[in-house]
């Protein structure tokens, strides 16, 4: 399965994840545990390949205009030592997979639910900042903590707030994974070591797959369109991990 199977998994996650501005993380971590993998190490293994496919979506999606820094960079400040605390934490592998299965279950409901969901904030400049420094904060420790990049949370908000189009959030989403990611690596850096084995196919298989989703994200598909292939995504993931929980 890690030969063969899981390469070709992976890059399928990365094509769907990669064309709404995602790494895949959260997706990845929930296939991996089903292996028996230790939990320690999935985090690991998840931010690593999230850098690799944000890296390509960032190029897409700026090469397309889709990407807006004036609308990232509040959430960056605060997200970025909260990464860090969350991925300095050791977390017990029950704990971690309750908090991976929460933070799915709402992009799930996002996504089927809450899809016309939105709140116009009628705030001035300094409330709508505050806004955003706070979720980042909270983003930030989520995916610190649980080894995703935190983007698959922050798109959804941006589009429920009014913040940004579709397409402008998934450019967000994309630049907020790979900061996020980058630093909840570093907090893992000295404790975990790298499985070459593992981890050189997977990294081929993402390079593929984001290359193919994040250029069909910014340019040819409809964001609904992807959003309802994520849901099935996340859907099967949330599956396996309440079948563990149980």
């Amino acid at each position: 399965m890690t030969t063969f199977l899981l390469p070709l998994i992976f890059l399928v996650v990365a094509l769907v994840y990669s064309a709404v501005g995602l790494g895949g993380g959260s997706t990845y971590v929930a296939i991996l545990a089903l292996t028996g993998m230790d939990h320690q190490q999935l985090p690991t293994i998840s931010l690593s390949l999230n850098l690799v496919v944000t890296s390509v979506g960032i190029y897409n999606f700026r090469r397309h205009g889709h990407i807006r820094f004036d609308l990232i960079w509040p959430f960056l400040i605060t997200s970025l030592p909260m990464a860090y605390l969350g991925g300095s934490l050791q977390l017990s592998r029950l704990t971690f997979l309750w908090l991976l299965f929460i933070t799915l279950l709402f992009v799930a409901l996002r996504i089927y639910l809450w899809r016309e969901v939105t709140f116009n904030l009628h705030l001035n400049h300094l409330g709508r900042r505050a806004t955003m420094l706070a979720s980042g904060a909270a983003l930030g420790f989520v995916a610190g903590t649980v080894g995703i990049g935190g983007g698959i949370l922050l798109v959804p908000l941006m589009i429920m707030l009014s913040l940004a189009r579709e397409q402008e959030a998934a450019g967000a989403g994309a630049v907020f994974v790979w900061v996020n990611s980058a630093m909840g690596l570093f907090a893992r850096f000295n404790r975990q070591a790298f499985d070459p084995d593992l981890i050189v196919p997977l990294v081929v298989a993402v390079i593929v797959g984001a290359g193919i989703g994040s250029y069909l994200g910014a340019a040819r598909l409809k964001p609904r369109s992807v959003q309802l292939i994520l849901g099935v995504v996340i859907l099967m993931a949330l599956v396996s991990i309440g079948g563990q929980l149980l």
